[in-house]
């Protein structure tokens, strides 16, 4: 460990202000009590509960002094008018910083990916300092990896940053870093980490999301099978060279909480609190 000194101090840095994603549902405001002071939370998009259950909560969370991050989903959005209605309700809540992603609904109003709903929020003036992009080390269920880097490219000139997709392997994450730095893609890196959670949660979530790879990984490791409870400490270990690399601009960690808040909170704090002693 001793010489890995660098490496952890940069993983205790990025571990004293992660983000922590929520689900749209009722238990996510049974969590709220769980996370830090004024932390950064971020609302995911559901097709079956629309972008209005997002707004709502992500609201209420901004009314409460947190730092929220709205997940859009373009093809949610039915047109102009409705993106225009979207945008006033963040404005009212004081909220200027949202995650633009394509959405997974089957049929599509006006935008049918995240860079024509980016390109139409520049074109209706609102000022969004931030846009987040999602990013797929672990690719993508149905769309190929090649057309996956060129959206990536298209949409860097109006992000401020991209977060990964939920991936339980720290070696395809840091190729995947090397290979989009190599091609030119700039953007810093929120790293995408799963949380402290019941491991047949996360198997089912990760199956029905679609990073199958994943389920894979977990699935060739069976010590971690073994256990009732999946945490990232082997995931984040792995991953403490590359956060370390000034050239992989990795800028934050991004909790995939599941609305278990207080799970992933304790782990962090027994983190840090090794890390600082």
């Amino acid at each position: 460990m001793q010489e890995k000194t660098g490496d952890m101090e940069a993983v205790r840095r990025l571990l004293q202000r992660p983000e922590f994603e929520l689900l749209p549902l009722r238990s996510a405001i049974d969590q709220i009590d769980f996370l830090p002071e004024a932390a950064t939370v971020t609302i995911t998009a559901s097709p079956a509960r629309g972008i209005e259950a997002a707004l709502g909560y992500a609201t209420e969370l901004a009314r409460r002094g947190f730092e929220v991050v709205p997940h859009i989903a373009a093809r949610s959005v039915a047109d102009e008018a409705h993106l225009a209605d979207v945008l006033d309700t963040l404005t009212e809540a004081h909220i200027r910083r949202i995650f633009v992603i394509g959405g997974d609904n089957k049929e599509s109003g006006e935008f049918s990916d995240a860079l024509s709903l980016i390109q139409a929020i520049e074109a209706l003036g609102y000022p969004l300092p931030e846009i987040g992009l999602a990013a797929y080390p672990g690719g993508h269920p149905f769309i190929p990896d090649d057309v996956l880097r060129q959206a990536l490219k298209d949409k860097q000139p109006y992000a401020s940053y991209m977060t990964t997709q939920m991936c339980f392997d720290p070696a395809i994450i840091s190729n995947w870093i090397s290979d989009v730095r190599a091609d030119g893609i700039t953007l810093p890196i929120h790293l995408g980490m799963p949380g402290v959670a019941p491991l047949h949660k996360l198997i089912s979530i990760s199956a029905r999301i679609g990073v199958g790879d994943s389920v894979r990984f977990l699935a060739k490791h069976k010590g971690l099978l073994r256990r009732s409870t999946y945490s990232p400490d082997k995931l984040i270990m792995g991953l403490a060279e590359v956060i370390a690399d000034p050239e992989a601009k990795i800028e934050a960690l991004h909790f995939y909480t599941f609305n278990q808040v207080e799970s992933s909170e304790a782990w962090r704090k027994d983190w840090l609190a090794t890390l600082d002693g």
